[in-house]
């Protein structure tokens, strides 16, 4: 298989998504799940991904569309397409999976994935993190981590700006 069809193959969506889970999980796999837009990868990103991978077995990042991101961010976001920004987080070796979702939240592909594990940055009390309650009342455990100091999307986008 050439590179960028591995690549492109971690995109799932549909059918293949309950296929694969279905695999994982007679595999005994540990789901670990994260969520966000990751509009510019930076350093921060790429330590928290590889850190939220070595919770479990098979990474799975859900991946917040255009039409999400704009609705979260504003108008002015994303400035990467979701195709774009899919294709950067799926070439991460500790990236298993990456799912597109719509909504404003991930709690309907949360319920779907339903993981072992999900993982947020410590910015949100656990009980805060949307899926909680879904995922301690499975029997899986809600997980934070430490964000990189000095490290946004945010951050860079100001320093681009001179603001």
């Amino acid at each position: 298989m050439k590179k960028m069809d591995f690549i492109l193959s971690k995109i799932l969506a549909g059918e293949h998504i309950e296929r694969t889970l279905a695999y994982w999980r007679f595999k005994n796999r540990r789901i670990v799940f994260t969520n966000g837009c990751f509009d510019i990868i930076h350093r921060g990103h790429v330590d928290y991904l590889a850190r939220a991978s070595e919770l479990g077995d098979v990474l799975v990042v859900g991946l917040n569309t255009d039409r999400s991101v704009t609705a979260i961010k504003g108008p002015s976001r994303p400035l990467q397409d979701q195709e774009g920004r899919a294709l950067v987080l799926a070439s991460m070796s500790f990236v298993t999976a990456v799912i597109l979702f719509d909504q404003e939240t991930p709690l309907e592909l949360i319920m779907q994935i339903r993981p072992d594990i999900l993982v947020k940055g410590s910015d949100y009390p656990p009980e805060q993190i949307v899926g909680y309650d879904f995922v301690i009342s499975s029997g899986g455990r809600v997980e934070t981590l430490d964000f990189v100091e000095g490290y946004s999307t945010t951050s860079i986008l100001k320093k681009i700006s001179g603001s």
